[in-house]
């Protein structure tokens, strides 16, 4: 199982151990022991970047490893790897945005079901609890606004189950992906659109 450094580093750069590298379409299919690339899933985008001189255009979760679609051939044994910075930050803004948009639903009674947190895209959906209460963009993105202000610092719980964010006091999540360091980061949150359809509620959403 590839070792995701992601989980508890913020590192861009990491010097990595290839473990096999094949031939794959266009290009080559990499495996390393432990990588700073987070694959796609969980809602967010994967990282891109490079691992020594060969550009990294894909990287996805099969099975118990991490591949990194290159472009061309890399060597095993001890490479650099490299994330791509504004790329990173604007997934881990996307994906922070977002789990505030699940905090703000629950403490009005929703109850998240599913988020999607691609640029262009972001939406989070809610199932109705038993006291859930109207919601309008215009209040979501105040009560946003007040967190972002006050710059909550991001928690991170992980222990062999699990690894949970949360930011400030605020309820955390089970999460594999990545965040901002605290939510000053984000600056704004613009709630384009809240809809009910069909007993769903859900949130679309971008960042200012």
């Amino acid at each position: 199982m590839t070792q995701r450094l992601f989980f508890t580093d913020d590192a861009l750069i990491a010097d990595i151990n290839v473990i096999s590298c094949t031939p794959h379409e266009d290009g080559f299919a990499v495996t390393v022991q432990a990588t700073p690339f987070h694959p796609q899933g969980g809602g967010q985008q994967c990282d891109l970047g490079h691992i020594g001189d060969s550009e990294v255009v894909k990287v996805l979760q099969e099975q118990d490893a991490i591949v990194h679609y290159v472009k061309q051939v890399v060597a095993l044994g001890p490479a650099r790897a490299q994330v791509d910075a504004p790329r990173r930050h604007l997934n881990a803004r996307l994906h922070s945005a977002g789990h505030l948009i699940g905090v703000v639903g629950e403490q009005a009674g929703w109850l998240p079901t599913k988020a999607h947190h691609w640029p262009g895209e972001c939406r989070v959906s809610f199932t109705p609890g038993d006291d859930a209460q109207p919601l309008e963009a215009l209040a979501i993105e105040q009560q946003l606004e007040r967190w972002i202000s006050a710059d909550l610092p991001r928690q991170l719980n992980l222990d062999s189950q699990q690894r949970a964010i949360s930011f400030g006091d605020l309820p955390g999540y089970p999460c594999g992906g990545t965040h901002v360091r605290s939510l000053g980061e984000l600056q704004a949150v613009s709630v384009l659109s809240v809809t009910l359809k069909k007993g769903v509620l859900s949130v679309r959403y971008h960042l200012d």
